[in-house]
This record gives structure tokens, C-alpha cells and sequence, in this order.
């Protein structure tokens, strides 16, 4: 077995990059060892800025073999396509959300992970933070009795008045389900376990928007898919979750909670790693609860897929646990077109909940 830091290679510079950089430079079971881009100044760039060896193309990162896990940071709908150019060269993949913008290439894509014994690790990795797991240890431990239902709310006006290049994120493959979902489902599932049944209903405010700032600003994009959805999620456990996702509100809002026989628990902001929790119980003001555990952010699942690499353990940010929240969204989306329930086909079973000492910047390999 390699003992050691793991090796890393990046592919996609952009602003994501940023936030994952940050942190992966500091972990030590991780070294970054290659940045590649389409655009390879920006990929130097980035290299020279956070002191990684080198920079260049998605080929040249593929033939080191020093590289273990490749960090997937392209846009979605290449996702799939360049995780299988990861897998051909016999890496593992850490792709951000989503993984896949379909059921088929994402069953397809693990298909092919199992067939050659590597592993598909997938963003969301914020339930690893100390705010979401410190709140499923809280309703694991019987902290609001027998847990019975969530209501999450995702609110706002859109992501187009400051990002300067948001027509992705208002068609195939975002909109506020797919772009915000997989933060609250992948949430959800962690605290009830599979979801077996959705019901839901979808709509568009406008047919187009305006990019608000950048040197684009002005200029209009067609939105393709819904930007309100509201969806009733039934889970294989008996509980349900009605949640809200939508970029067609003045008023911005977040709110997860969690409703038991003996309290309701609000939950931090699951697209965060960290966060008090509140527990109302039957006094007059709820109880804050700090979060114990990891508050580092991007780039923690990274480290905990290494370290289960390493340790021949499944991983807890699973691309069996990425298909099925793509599962869960693929059926609210068709469940909000057809107006009528549907079955969702897919399972997963939950990996335990962090140790409250897990730590990604531990040295352990």
C-alpha cells in the first residue's frame, strides 16, 4: 500500500479553483502536484500563485503517474466527459456537482468507475462540515426526539446580477434545483436516509434575464429551466421534507429545519461547513448549540476520499450517493412536468456520521 501524501491534479482554473487551492495547499495527506486548463496562462496562473509545480494540459496532468485523484472543476456539462478521460488513465475522480446532468451518463460513468476499480467522489462535500454533521450527531442522539419532517427554503433573485457569466446557471444542468438541490437533498438523505417518492411543481418567471455586471453586462441569455420548484419528498424511512428552491424572489432566504416528536432543530446553511445549530423545545427561546468538528471548506471531501483510498474504506461523499441525489432531482423535474408523484429508482445507503475529532489538515498517511 502507498504510504505518504496522496497526489493531486487539478483541471479547471476558474474561480472554484480558488476556493479548493486554499485549502488542498494546506492538507497535509494531500499534494497538489498539476493545474491544468484550456486556457494554460490561467492555469500558470493559478500554479505560480498557490506555489504547485506545474501547469498545463488535461493530457499532460493525465501522464503523471505521481497523481492519484484528479479534482474535476470544468463546467457541468463536461463533467462526465472529462471524469471519463480520468478514469481511462486510471485515476480516481473528485468531480464538483453535478456529476452527471442525466441518469443514463451517470450510471454510465460509475458503471465504468466500478469496472476499473477506481472511485467517483462528488461535491457536495459540505455535509462533512462541522455545522451538518454536529446536527445529524444532535438527531441521531434523540436531541429532538424521533425525527418526523424538514421544511428547506433556498431563496433569491437570481445569481445574474453579479456573476459575470451566468447563462450556465439558467440552463441545462443548474437552475436553482440543480445548481442549490444537491447542498439541501444531499443534506436531507445524510439525516433520512434514501428518498423514495417526489411530488412537485416547477415554473419559469421570465424567458430571459440580464447579466448585471462583468464586462457583459447588458446583455441578455434565454433561461431553459425552471427557476421556481417547490417538491414534497417522501423518504424510504417514512419521514418527509417540503423544500423551496428558486431564483425568482425579491426576498432572500435560506432556512433547513428539522422537526422531531420533542423539538425542531434549525440546521446552518448547508451550502456552509460550519454554523450554530437551534433547538426549540417547549421553552420560549430556542437553545443555540454550537457545531463541533471541521470547519475548513472546499476541498475537505477530497481528503476524506484519499484517506479511504488509502484505508480500502468507502468514501462518504460517494458517487453512489451523488447518483441518487441526481436521481432525486431528475424525478422532481418530471414530477413538476407531469403534475403526478413519481417513483424514485434509485437507493443509497448512508455512511456513519464524521468522528467529532475528524480533521482534514491531520497528518495520517
Amino acid at each position: 500500500m502507498s504510504t505518504g501524501p496522496v497526489g493531486v491534479g487539478i483541471i479547471g482554473a476558474g474561480v472554484i479553483s480558488t476556493q479548493y487551492l486554499e485549502n488542498l495547499t494546506v492538507f497535509p495527506d494531500v499534494e497538489v502536484r498539476f493545474i491544468a486548463d484550456l486556457d494554460l496562462e490561467r492555469a500558470a496562473a493559478q500554479a505560480s500563485t498557490f506555489s504547485i509545480a506545474a501547469s498545463g494540459t488535461v493530457d499532460e496532468l493525465l501522464a503523471d503517474d505521481a497523481i492519484e485523484i484528479v479534482v474535476n472543476l470544468t463546467i457541468p456539462k463536461v463533467h462526465v466527459q472529462v471524469a471519463e478521460q480520468i478514469l481511462a488513465a486510471g485515476k480516481h475522480v473528485w468531480s464538483e456537482k453535478p456529476f452527471a446532468l442525466d441518469r443514463v451518463s451517470g450510471q454510465g460513468l460509475l458503471d465504468a468507475a466500478h469496472a476499473a476499480g477506481l472511485r467517483v467522489a462528488t461535491a457536495p462535500d459540505t455535509f462533512l462540515g462541522a455545522g451538518i454533521q454536529s446536527s445529524r450527531r444532535l438527531i441521531e442522539s434523540g436531541g429532538i426526539g424521533a425525527p418526523l419532517t424538514a421544511l428547506t427554503l433556498m431563496q433569491g433573485p437570481g445569481p445574474e446580477s453579479w456573476h459575470p457569466n451566468p447563462d450556465f446557471l439558467f440552463q441545462e444542468g443548474a437552475g436553482p434545483l440543480f445548481d442549490i438541490g444537491p447542498y439541501y437533498i444531499t443534506t436531507l438523505v445524510q439525516f433520512f436516509g434514501p428518498v423514495k417518492r417526489v411530488s412537485a411543481v416547477a415554473s419559469k418567471a421570465k424567458a430571459s434575464r440580464v447579466i448585471g455586471s462583468g464586462p457583459r453586462a447588458g446583455e441578455s441569455f434565454d433561461v431553459t429551466v425552471p427557476t421556481h420548484v417547490a417538491a414534497l419528498f417522501e423518504f424510504e424511512s417514512g419521514q418527509t421534507a417540503q423544500s423551496v428552491f428558486s431564483f425568482d424572489s425579491k426576498l432572500r432566504r435560506t432556512q433547513f429545519e428539522v422537526a422531531g416528536v420533542d423539538g425542531t432543530l434549525t440546521v446552518p446553511d448547508p451550502n456552509t461547513f460550519d454554523g450554530d445549530l437551534l433547538v426549540q423545545g417547549d421553552e420560549d427561546e430556542p437553545r443555540t448549540v454550537s457545531a463541533v468538528g471541521s470547519t475548513f471548506s472546499r476541498g475537505t471531501g477530497v481528503v476524506e476520499l484519499a484517506r479511504a483510498i488509502r484505508a480500502g474504506v468507502p468514501e462518504r461523499a460517494s458517487g453512489e450517493l451523488a447518483f441518487h441525489v441526481l436521481d432525486v432531482m431528475q424525478s422532481t423535474i418530471e414530477a413538476g412536468e407531469s403534475g403526478t408523484p413519481v417513483d424514485v429508482a434509485s437507493s443509497v445507503e448512508v455512511a456513519p456520521a464524521l468522528p467529532e475529532a475528524w480533521d482534514p489538515s491531520e497528518r495520517t498517511l
